[in-house]
């Protein structure tokens, strides 16, 4: 169901830590406070899953300390659900809210026990509407050519979230929305058939 491509690229940054900003590049840092939030988070993440001493649940209680400290995820799932997130009960949307987080935590947890010494660079932000940048960045891995990935950052007061990733121009909130969309259609557009789903994914 998750675009897999996307989610693994998207993992990538919290599971390395990233390299300085090339001098080539330095003059395309046009809002400094969204590339430091990015380079921050990298860097938190590898340090935590660099301790040997943490056990499982609790590197994955850190990691969804980091998601969220991240990643705008109530933003990103009722989005992503989009016209639906409305149709849907209370009930229905506590649940898809849970089994949204706990697919998001399985499947990066999962790409850090696949982590294969991929690195990320820093190449300049761009201001995208009014609250938001974009930090463009590239994937580097140790085989193959590197992965252009923007994150789309957006400033609430002081603080950043990141509310949407894009890997080689393919949105990861637009493709889920579709994906997500698709599956609901597909039940007749009841939003159970989601959520069934998705139970079944993170069981």
């Amino acid at each position: 169901m998750l675009n897999r491509r996307l989610l693994l690229t998207c993992a990538a940054l919290l599971a390395v830590g990233s390299r300085a900003v090339p001098a080539a590049f330095a003059q395309s840092i046009t809002d400094k406070g969204a590339a430091d939030f990015i380079n921050t988070l990298g860097n938190e993440a590898i340090n935590t899953f660099a301790r040997k001493d943490l056990a499982r649940p609790q590197a994955l209680a850190r990691f969804r300390d980091l998601l969220y400290q991240g990643f705008d995820v109530p933003y990103i799932s009722r989005w992503v659900l989009g016209k639906y997130w409305n149709q849907a009960t209370p009930e229905q949307q506590k649940e898809y809210e849970k089994l949204f987080e706990q697919l998001i935590v399985q499947t990066y947890a999962n790409r850090f026990i696949e982590y294969s010494g991929e690195t990320f660079r820093i190449t300049g932000t761009k201001q995208v509407g009014e609250s938001d940048t974009a930090v463009t960045t590239q994937i580097v891995r140790p085989s193959g050519p590197p992965i252009a990935v923007d994150w789309r950052v957006r400033k609430k007061d002081a603080a950043h979230k990141i509310i949407d990733v894009s890997v080689e121009g393919v949105s990861m909130g637009v493709t889920q929305r579709q994906e997500f969309a698709s599956v609901i259609e597909s039940n007749g557009g009841n939003i159970n058939g989601l959520l069934k789903a998705l139970r079944e994914r993170v069981s």
